[in-house]
């Protein structure tokens, strides 16, 4: 799961990321099972108290207080223009900054706690409504933010002027420039304040449904007779689908879709009034303009709508698009070349599928084996549970990994790459910085989740015993490392987009996984190779597949609303197109729409290929921290520093890539080449 969080709620381009979701949360991360050898008492729940001890707490009612105060305080200076003399514009703007500043630290804090409380038990009517609270008292922040880019742009020529130039103005240059080129894409404040109060019981409301109802949702498991079974939430039953029991797998699939089945019409309202929102709010904000003022929105290509050169482009998904890359402070043309090669991935990944199909002793993969389990115990009957239960320290071949390995190993895989690094993670389990236990009412997946006002972050997981958990923690970690670097930088300089927040996360994830691999004997690599092409299927062809559908749906949703039918059939289309002959085309996933909170957001679309950019600049950086050695430490320090400061491709420049040209998308894909081919060498002697 992933929540945007908005510096600026009314006009809600102007995206940070408060919650940071794990690539594992695009897999089958779930409840833990009983197989994985874990019970509810042996895994944590994260200590909150160091933020606030409760939502009665003195501490918690003060902010809540004070950050109706301080957007009074911030509006009062709003109210009149900055002053056009030079000497009096600079105190006058490091004012407004720091006031910008303060609101917005403030309601990031009692947000990230509301909803951290909320996510581990959706069923709390308090959280709800606190969370609810803290949007009615975040009302203001959203008409300050508009006003406090239009005084910017009143004096747009002496401000830029001032972050060229003034020593105490220049460390805020890009904040500036970005602000000002925001500017452009807003409604009048009478609208901005009218829309974000709307969204309040619109388009956010439609989300938290989706929340609700997804974590809910169940079904009946049937036994092995066909009889019914047990009772179980989407979240077990999709967790299911790393079973080593084929049968299993298939049974909790089938499951699944009839869960989603059966809450297919709020689903399908909740994404139809999520879109339908925010194609209205992206026409009424200008993002038709052809003539965009960023340079970073410069026309190039498909994506931009090339044949509507020179006048208003109206189709919702260029809209969507060119926003999405505004946000993720990247050019059109980064985002044509990114998803142009994941598009030349797409055979590389389906000969991976076909070889994982030929380890499972199958014609071709079903998506419920996306998830399954390679290793000798594998079997495509029942009786692979019965191995997989007997079998002690090991699940069907694999490692069981206990709390406590989790804890050791990943901070020891960080020391060898950054000392600091490594001692930042014992630093995370030590205080109970970790929810690792899942339990029904609490959210599936994993994220980060970061609270300025005391520095810390916190993370949520669900723990099952498998690597693929030990790399969701990593991954966390990795975002959790990258806010410690930050925290002592001033809130505009260290809003870092998504694309950006990914790498740091994934590059983590990576240091465990090499850190794993070259410690494993040659029979133990294959299961390790396997689950990490597997996560990178995911990230590569799977985000694909929801790009695709996503702006089908945009396109569509113009013009009507959508029903299930419809949106399963745009579905199995993004799906088909992607993994080809790489899956069973009749044993697809059509509900996926449903599945996926990424989706259910007015203010954040296509949320799925920033993943995609993560993966693949992190195994760039990768491949220079190799090269480099125990000096490039410091200088992927310096690169985290510097993400809330400027662009995507300026962050790149740092590390020597020029991502606007394909070659560097194919060096990162390189690196996965060689991981399929060395399955596929391993896998050779098995089939």
């Amino acid at each position: 799961m992933m929540v945007p969080d908005y510096d600026d709620p009314m006009n809600s381009f102007d995206i940070s990321y408060r919650f940071f979701g794990s690539r594992s949360s695009d897999s089958a991360n779930g409840v833990p099972s009983v197989a994985a050898g874990n019970t509810p008492g042996a895994l944590p729940r994260w200590k909150l108290g160091t933020i606030y001890p409760s939502f009665d707490s003195a501490e918690y009612k003060r902010d809540l207080a004070l950050l109706g105060e301080r957007l009074a305080a911030f509006l009062v200076l709003l109210g009149k223009p900055l002053p056009a003399d030079p000497a009096q514009l600079a105190p006058a703007l490091k004012t407004l900054i720091a006031a910008w500043e303060e609101a917005g630290d403030l309601s990031e804090n009692l947000s990230a706690y509301a909803e951290a409380v909320y996510t581990t038990d959706t069923r709390d009517s308090r959280a709800l409504a606190e969370i609810n609270a803290i949007d009615a008292a975040n009302l203001p922040l959203g008409k300050a933010a508009v006003l406090f880019r239009s005084r910017l742009a009143e004096q747009g020529a002496p401000v830029l002027k001032l972050a060229l130039e003034n020593p105490e103005i220049m460390p805020y240059r890009f904040f500036i420039t970005e602000s000002l080129e925001k500017a452009a894409f807003q409604m009048s404040c009478e609208e901005e304040d009218l829309a974000n109060d709307l969204l309040r019981s619109g388009g956010d409301a439609w989300s938290r449904l989706h929340e609700a109802v997804s974590s809910t949702a169940t079904a009946v498991l049937e036994d092995e007779k066909g009889k019914p079974g047990e009772r179980k939430t989407v979240i077990a039953l999709r967790d299911l689908a790393r079973s080593p029991d084929r049968f299993l797998r298939q049974r909790a699939y089938r499951a699944e879709l009839s869960a989603w089945k059966g809450v297919e019409i709020p689903m399908a309202a909740s994404l139809n009034g999520v879109k339908g929102t925010a194609i209205t709010l992206d026409t009424r904000r200008g993002w038709g303009k052809a003539d965009l003022s960023a340079e970073a929105m410069r026309p190039s290509g498909s994506l931009s709508d090339r044949q509507d050169s020179g006048v208003s482009i109206r189709r919702p998904d260029v809209m969507a698009l060119r926003k999405s890359a505004f946000q993720s402070r990247m050019s059109v043309k980064t985002l044509e070349t990114l998803i142009a090669a994941l598009e030349s991935a797409l055979p590389l990944y389906r000969r991976y599928l076909k070889t994982k199909a030929a380890l499972l002793g199958v014609p071709v993969c079903a998506f419920y084996d996306l998830f399954a389990p390679i290793s000798p115990g594998t079997t495509n009957s029942g009786a692979g549970t019965a191995a997989h239960a007997a079998s002690g320290n090991k699940a069907g071949g694999h490692k069981i990994w206990t709390w406590e390995d989790a804890m050791a190993f990943i901070p020891e895989r960080f020391d060898g790459f950054d000392p600091g690094m490594g001692t930042f993670a014992r630093h995370a389990f030590s205080l109970g910085w970790i929810d690792a236990e899942g339990r029904e009412g609490k959210v599936g997946g994993a994220y980060c989740t970061d609270f300025p006002l005391s520095g810390e972050s916190r993370i949520l997981c669900n723990f099952d015993g498998s690597f693929d958990s030990i790399t969701t923690v990593a991954h966390e970690l990795g975002h959790a490392w990258h806010h410690e670097l930050i925290k002592d930088l001033p809130r505009a300089l260290s809003r870092y987009p998504m694309t950006l927040a990914e790498t740091a996360s994934i590059f983590a994830e990576t240091i465990v996984f090499e850190g794993v691999l070259k410690q494993s004997p040659e029979n133990e690599q294959l299961p390790l190779i396997e689950e990490n092409l597997k996560d990178s299927c995911q990230v590569i062809v799977d985000i694909l597949s929801r790009f695709y559908f996503e702006k089908a749906l945009f396109k569509r949703r113009a013009e009507a609303e959508l029903s299930p039918e419809e949106l399963c059939d745009l579905m199995l289309d993004a799906q088909r197109r992607t993994y080809g002959d790489g899956l069973d085309g009749e044993q697809l996933h059509p509900y996926m729409w449903a599945v996926k909170g990424h989706y259910y957001s007015t203010g954040l679309a296509f949320y799925n290929y920033p993943y995609a950019f993560g993966q693949l600049f992190a195994l760039g950086l990768y491949s220079r921290a190799q090269k480099e050695g125990p000096g490039f430490a410091a200088a992927y320090r310096e690169i985290l520093r510097a993400t809330g400061q400027a662009s995507a491709e300026d962050v790149a420049r740092k590390a020597g890539f020029n991502i606007e040209e394909e070659a560097f998308w194919q060096d990162g894909l390189a690196v996965i080449a060689g991981r399929v081919d060395e399955l596929e060498k391993l896998a050779s002697p098995r089939h």
